[in-house]
């Protein structure tokens, strides 16, 4: 399979495939494609469906083979921001945000992946369930904005605004703390609650989360009379 990433602030990837060769997105993810190419849909079971949709995904994936020949297909970010092509192979398995994945090859696989601290986790609003892809295969991944990348070693860390974390490798680990200091919360103008990545392994930080960006328009636009 041969790719090519086009059309940033609102990037493509565009595949090109062998006869034979299948490509798994998410439903709806696919924006183009040749004839040739014959899509199938599955769930892949109870737990998958379910943990696909807790993760922010579609419960279900498609599934698009090149037939009789060489096939093209396309699949575009949902928002300005950057699509970074990633290798999935054992001692190489990232954890992404929800909603992050756009496509793979067939041997990639999509799970759950829950932080440490759970209820951390759910006052922290995004960032506590997130998606691991592992497996064997190129994988798609679109991030908000533009990225960041910080290599972590063993035991260090990195402070960072709850959404603002697009990915990383799986030998990170992640926690959700609450600000300290009433004074800090009330009057300091952030959230609640930071998110902190620990090393060993690589962080992607995005630079305009589509949650804040959201929230930026929303105040911009005047309440009904």
């Amino acid at each position: 399979m041969q790719y090519k990433i086009t059309g940033e602030p609102m990037p493509v990837v565009i595949c090109s495939l062998e006869g034979g060769e299948s490509m798994n997105c998410e439903s709806g993810s696919m924006s183009w494609m040749s004839p040739n190419m014959e899509m199938k849909t599955s769930g892949g079971g109870v737990g998958k469906v379910f943990g696909r949709m807790f993760s922010g995904e579609s419960m279900f994936q498609n599934t698009y083979t090149a037939k009789g020949g060489p096939g093209t297909i396309a699949f575009a970010s949902s928002f300005p921001g950057s699509i970074r092509a990633l290798e999935i192979g054992p001692g190489r398995e990232v954890v992404v945000q929800k909603g992050g994945y756009l496509a793979s090859e067939k041997g990639v696989e999509l799970s759950v992946f829950f932080q440490k601290k759970a209820m951390g986790g759910f006052f922290g609003g995004e960032g506590f369930i997130m998606q691991k892809l592992s497996g064997n295969g190129l994988a798609f991944v679109e991030i908000d904005g533009s990225v960041v990348e910080y290599e972590l070693a063993a035991g260090q860390q990195i402070v960072v605004d709850t959404g603002y974390v697009a990915m990383m490798d799986a030998t990170c680990s992640m926690d959700v703390v609450k600000v300290k200091g009433v004074k800090n919360v009330l009057l300091g103008g952030e959230g609640l609650f930071n998110t902190i990545v620990t090393g060993p392994g690589r962080v992607y930080l995005q630079t305009m989360p589509i949650s804040n960006f959201a929230g930026a328009i929303a105040g911009l636009i005047p309440s009904g009379s």
